[in-house]
């Protein structure tokens, strides 16, 4: 029998599908008239997630999100039960005002993302960096949840 590796399912985002529809039939009215079009879409302008990454080892689980242009102290991380929140918001620049954009293709609004720890994270030893816009927390294992080596001795 063959093994199969199967890809991690994907989180589908409506609000992306919508970006990407709006975003072709934006290229097709601009290669028929021969200008950039500007669509203010509310629905599309509101809110962001900053994207993620997951990984581990044995000793501990790391999540890193990108989170360009957000200072430190904008951002709230917290863990309750077994969710851990992160939340924070992107302001937008004032001193350009929107009439005076020809592109304007960053988000900005306020985010919020939570995800489901696992039972063997020890949550009151979370540690959260933050450097060059992305963020990197550290979530360690409780000591009995890693593996152990058993010695064999040979009598």
């Amino acid at each position: 029998m063959a093994i199969v590796k199967r890809r991690p399912l994907e989180l589908w985002e409506p609000f992306r599908e919508m970006r990407t529809l709006q975003d072709r039939v934006n290229r097709l009215f601009e290669s028929a008239f021969g200008y950039p079009v500007r669509t203010e879409t509310p629905l599309l302008r509101e809110g962001w997630l900053p994207p993620v990454d997951i990984h581990e080892d044995s000793n501990n689980i790391y999540l890193k999100a990108e989170l360009p242009g957000i200072k430190k102290d904008e951002l709230n991380i917290a863990v309750e039960g077994d969710t851990l929140t992160i939340k924070g918001e992107k302001k937008h620049e004032s001193e350009v005002k929107e009439e005076q954009f020809h592109v304007m293709e960053r988000t900005y609004g306020s985010f919020s993302r939570s995800f489901s720890l696992p039972t063997n994270v020890d949550s009151s030893k979370v540690r959260a960096d933050y450097k060059d816009g992305v963020l990197t927390l550290t979530l360690p294992k409780k000591e009995e949840s890693k593996p152990k080596k058993i010695e064999v001795k040979v009598s």
